[in-house]
């Protein structure tokens, strides 16, 4: 049989529809323009927050034979270590209340102080008891997920600590779940404060380093830093309340081809090990406003106020040259 005469098309029954090559150009252009819209826009936000509330059941079940697990050793701990434990938590229990004793007596102290000065009364930051689920599993950021939402009051920006320190900021919220940046993701930044020198500055998380760390960045060579040095909160930004615990500089590399020094911290926070956190509320949020000024007064309110402070010192000086001439007048 002659080649010219064979039919080299496909069968109409497989020749349906467009080509895969134009199905992989459309759905290519339009992942790419979710994308971007989602990144200019959030337009898929609420249906992320609802796929999210749809699995939040799902994710629950799943960790439940973990934390089966886990609890299951801790209550097998052995009796000794337990006794151990409740010692040392003893022996700090009484530390900590002497200190109580003496953080009443300052903070009375410093009520009185700024009473005295006529300043701004510090407000009580409220905060939220919260479990730390699971590390999130994008592995180029350091996130977790806490097990409290939109339903308990969590509101996108709360800082949030632990009992050393500070461990990040809450940049997601869900109805039932929250996600949490911590300081040492590289796209975080928190304004720091030394407590030795009272110089501020700004901590960015520095993923690149040895177990997560943070960097300050943009600081001269002749800066006055030390290694050790403890760094707080400033509370300058509006969300983290001042004086909180944030990092330790840890190494200082001074080179002479840079005008800035690279400094090391590592977080005072167990950021790879946070197991209850507490969520507190913004100080942005509970600023108080300030009193509207009052309005500058009218010019003819100036005059008038201006003719009545002349006729008021012409009356005293009549009053004061009387006085003289009588006191010049022989008895």
């Amino acid at each position: 049989m002659p080649l010219g005469t064979l039919d080299r098309t496909a069968p109409p029954l497989f020749n349906q529809g467009p080509s895969a090559l134009s199905k992989l150009i459309f759905f290519s252009a339009l992942a790419l323009f979710l994308m971007v819209a989602d990144a200019r826009f959030h337009i898929v936000q609420p249906l992320r927050t609802a796929i999210g509330a749809v699995l939040y059941p799902i994710q629950w079940l799943a960790l439940k034979p973990v934390q089966l697990a886990v609890e299951g050793s801790r209550y097998l701990e052995d009796l000794q270590t337990a006794q151990s434990n409740e010692a040392v938590a003893r022996k700090a229990l009484a530390l900590q209340s002497e200190r109580a004793s003496q953080a009443d007596t300052l903070a009375q102290e410093n009520a009185r102080l700024r009473a005295m000065l006529e300043l701004r009364e510090t407000t009580q930051t409220p905060g939220r008891v919260a479990e730390v689920l699971y590390d999130t599993a994008d592995p180029y950021t350091r996130k977790l997920v806490i097990d409290q939402g939109l339903t308990n009051g969590i509101v996108a920006g709360s800082p949030v600590i632990d009992e050393h320190g500070v461990l990040g900021q809450v940049t997601q919220v869900l109805p039932f779940s929250s996600e949490i940046t911590l300081v040492i993701d590289r796209d975080l930044s928190i304004p720091v404060q030394n407590v030795r020198t009272g110089a501020r500055s700004v901590a960015f998380g520095d993923a690149s380093a040895h177990g997560g760390g943070l960097e300050l960045r943009f600081m001269a060579a002749n800066a006055d830093l030390q290694e050790g040095d403890m760094l707080t909160t400033s509370g300058v930004d509006g969300v983290y309340p001042p004086g909180l615990p944030v990092a330790k500089i840890d190494r200082i590399e001074r080179r002479a081809d840079s005008a800035f020094a690279r400094i090391h911290l590592l977080p005072v926070g167990h950021v790879t090990a946070a197991r209850y956190v507490l969520v507190l509320a913004p100080i942005g949020a509970q600023a108080v406003p300030r009193p509207a000024p009052t309005a500058a007064a009218s010019p003819a309110a100036k005059k008038k106020a201006d003719r009545a402070d002349a006729k008021a010192a012409k009356a005293d000086a009549k009053a004061d040259a009387k006085s003289d001439k009588k006191a010049k007048a022989p008895r």
